[in-house]
């Protein structure tokens, strides 16, 4: 039988959001075959938006609220600041530790680690806007510090100029003078990313960014990536107002009682306000593109913005429909719900699952066969191609059955989790 937390224990929609962002990210992350993929499953190769490019902001949007839920919960049972700063600083050292290790996997070639990366990123968000929200939890304040993010951020790429650059003098290395505001490798935080680079080589010895002259989840750019999780936590605290905690409890009064609670609820309230503030967000993000393009690989603030309204109006339809209309308590329809909550549940542990899988399927070698190799079928080949061209893409490989793999990949993905779940076992870092 499906158990679930009552709504005034838990906002169950931030849960089914995450389980929904963290299946996502598993399925664009691991098509069968990368030259066959549907272009909304595909990151925009430079300025410009797909549906692909919600997912990770939205991963953090959701570590913001989670973080409020957190934060409020445990000071609740007594604990110290202190105590909450350093559970911080351990988890954020815990997802850094686990991102090297899925970096070094398996050869362990210790010369060529990424020290950035999804969790090397998360990591930081999480301990920077956890301390933030230890010092102040006023929604103003973290809207203040989020705005001064984006702005500075918009600065610094917009107006400082780029060291290095063969220009003829310092105001031509000014972006929009002589070169493009995001040119690919012409621009503030491609150079941060290399000289940060330069430095642990240097004095790690060891470093290598994605994209060799920059990378997606580089340092500077981390700034905005902070603020789209500040975002996160500002809309858990308007969740979290006394009179929302009570809104749930109100609509079910509503529901048996019609004639006893006003028409005009709380919950539509609420809701209202979450659409009408990612609407905002959403136009201010599509009016700032023209003079600082929505760009994913430099996290701009333009993208921040857009981002954010997108998991603003995602969030508010899962409160609405989960928190406030309970659709989960309909037999017909909790099973459409739980699997997201299985996925949310363990949500870190779906994703270093996710690239442990990948990383051994590719190191395992096996004989290809006539299907991949006609000339030499017993040349070795690595188990995931193996299965995704026997099992999948027999007769030849197309974006159906590209998606199809990553489709059935993420399920298996899910098992592990489903027993955890089953188990009632929710693994913390």
């Amino acid at each position: 039988m499906l158990r679930m937390p009552s709504a005034s224990s838990r906002v169950l929609s931030v849960d089914v959001l995450r389980g929904i962002t963290i299946a996502f990210m598993i399925l664009v992350n691991d098509p069968g075959d990368w030259q066959h993929i549907y272009a909304q499953l595909d990151h925009a190769p430079w300025n410009g938006f797909t549906l692909t490019d919600l997912v990770f902001p939205n991963f953090l949007f959701i570590v913001g609220a989670s973080l409020i839920f957190s934060i409020e919960s445990r000071l609740a049972r007594g604990e110290s600041r202190r105590a909450l700063a350093l559970h911080m600083l351990r988890r954020a050292a815990i997802l850094f530790a686990m991102k090297m290790f899925l970096t070094a996997y398996p050869h362990f070639r210790m010369n060529y680690l990424r020290i950035f990366g999804v969790l090397t990123r998360i990591a930081l968000c999480y301990l920077v806007a956890g301390l933030i929200c230890l010092v102040t939890r006023r929604k103003r304040a973290l809207g203040v510090v989020a705005a001064g993010l984006l702005v500075g951020y918009w600065v610094l790429m917009r107006f400082v100029p780029v060291p290095g650059l063969a220009v003829a003098s310092v105001s031509e290395a000014i972006p929009t003078h002589a070169i493009p505001i995001l040119d690919p490798e012409h621009n503030l935080a491609a150079w941060v990313d290399r000289a940060f680079n330069a430095l642990t080589v240097r004095v790690l010895h060891t470093g290598v960014l994605y994209n060799r002259t920059h990378d997606p989840e580089g340092l500077l750019s981390t700034l905005p990536a902070l603020a789209t999780t500040l975002i996160g936590s500002i809309a858990a605290l308007y969740l979290r107002r006394p009179e929302a905690v009570q809104q749930s409890k109100l609509q079910t009064q509503q529901d048996k009682e019609p004639e006893s609670v006003s028409v005009l609820t709380l919950p539509t309230r609420t809701t209202m306000v979450l659409v009408l503030a990612g609407l905002l967000l959403f136009l201010g993000g599509s009016l700032w593109d023209p003079y600082f393009p929505i760009n994913k690989n430099l996290w701009t603030s333009s993208y921040v913005l857009y981002s954010a309204g997108w998991s603003l109006a995602l969030l508010a339809a899962c409160y609405w429909f989960i928190d406030v209309r309970r659709i989960q308590d309909r037999p017909a329809v909790k099973w459409l719900v739980w699997p997201w909550l299985v996925f949310g549940s363990n949500a870190i542990a779906a994703f270093v699952l996710s690239n442990f899988l990948v990383e051994t399927s590719i190191w395992i070698r096996v004989p290809a066969g006539a299907l991949i190799y006609p000339m030499m079928p017993s040349m070795k080949a690595s188990a995931w191609l193996w299965a995704y061209r026997h099992l999948f893409a027999r007769y030849h490989s197309t974006q159906l059955t590209s998606l199809a793999f990553a489709l059935a990949f993420t399920a298996v993905c899910f098992l592990p989790n489903w027993v955890l779940w089953r188990r009632r076992i929710f693994l913390k870092v």
